[in-house]
């Protein structure tokens, strides 16, 4: 599904149909899981295809790179015009983008002066898909922040994920919730979580979740609307008493959420502010208003 026989990769200055491009076995970002990565979008606007915050998304994987000590030698202008050769190449419009910068052969518990960069892109639906989810609390906690850097989209850093969403499809539900080692809400797997109360929307703050760029999209769009956002810690058993609740990312876009752990929330999906930021994202990202936002 993500690649034919004529799609094309950008793969470390080249560029290769994906069929045939290659990886050394003993690339240490293969054993240790040291490598960073992004997800972006790309929509099919009323001027064209815009790739979504570009700019945002390659000054975090530069961010990423940094703190795992990786010498990533290309600037944000210059990953943005590959980025839109990479969409044109593949005559891509509404595409899904996967930046990789991965590591070269190294068995030592360090980085290597070999790095990779690697763009690739593909057709693909909203993540999570169109209906609502069910959601179970997750017996995986996300990791400690002191372990390691939450805040980079590190490779390593989704086998957390993999496990989190494995356990919830295994138990029958759509996907999990995690918590924090103090036993609050964190986020999913693969997305920020929100949820209304009252007219009002709480998210949890920045220190144990990824900085999601959709979930800054969000603040931004509750301020426009004049919905109110708290950030601050909560537990399960305060979401249980939710109106609605709904998830933020590049591949789930703005997701709602029916239940969390078999407990429903009060309002129709319909109903929620969170269904009226959806529709005000997709408004954002497909017609002229995508000017609000920087994009290159």
């Amino acid at each position: 599904m993500y690649y034919k026989e004529n799609t094309q990769v950008f793969l470390d200055g080249n560029w290769l149909l994906a069929s045939e491009a290659t990886t050394n076995l003993y690339a240490q970002t293969l054993h240790y899981g040291n490598g960073v990565f992004e997800g972006i979008r790309s929509y099919k606007t009323e001027d064209g295809v815009q790739v979504f915050k570009a700019k945002e998304h390659y000054e975090r994987l530069k961010y990423s790179a940094e703190v795992m000590h990786i010498d990533l030698n290309y600037s944000v202008d210059e990953l943005t015009k590959l980025t839109y050769e990479l969409l044109e190449r593949n005559n891509l419009e509404n595409a899904y983008i996967r930046p990789l910068v991965y590591l070269g052969e190294n068995m030592a518990l360090q980085p290597t002066k070999e790095v990779h960069v690697l763009l690739a892109a593909w057709e693909w639906g909203r993540y999570l898909g169109d209906k609502q989810l069910d959601l179970i609390t997750s017996s995986y906690q996300r990791p400690n922040p002191k372990s390691s850097h939450i805040q980079a989209k590190v490779v390593g850093h989704y086998t957390n994920s993999i496990l989190a969403t494995t356990e919830a499809k295994q138990k029958g539900f759509d996907e999990a919730l995690l918590l924090d080692m103090n036993g609050n809400v964190a986020e999913g797997p693969g997305a920020n979580f929100f949820y209304e109360k009252d007219e009002v929307l709480y998210t949890c703050p920045l220190g144990n979740i990824l900085s999601g760029i959709t979930r800054q999209t969000v603040f931004e769009l509750a301020e426009e609307l004049g919905f109110e956002v708290i950030e601050k810690f909560f537990t399960p058993e305060e979401v249980y008493k939710a109106d609605a609740a709904f998830f933020t990312g590049t591949a789930v876009e703005i997701a709602g959420i029916n239940s969390l752990d078999g407990r429903k929330f009060k309002l129709k999906w319909e109903d929620s502010m969170g269904y009226d930021l959806s529709k005000a994202y997709k408004n954002r990202v497909t017609k002229r208003e995508y000017k609000n936002f920087e994009l290159v």
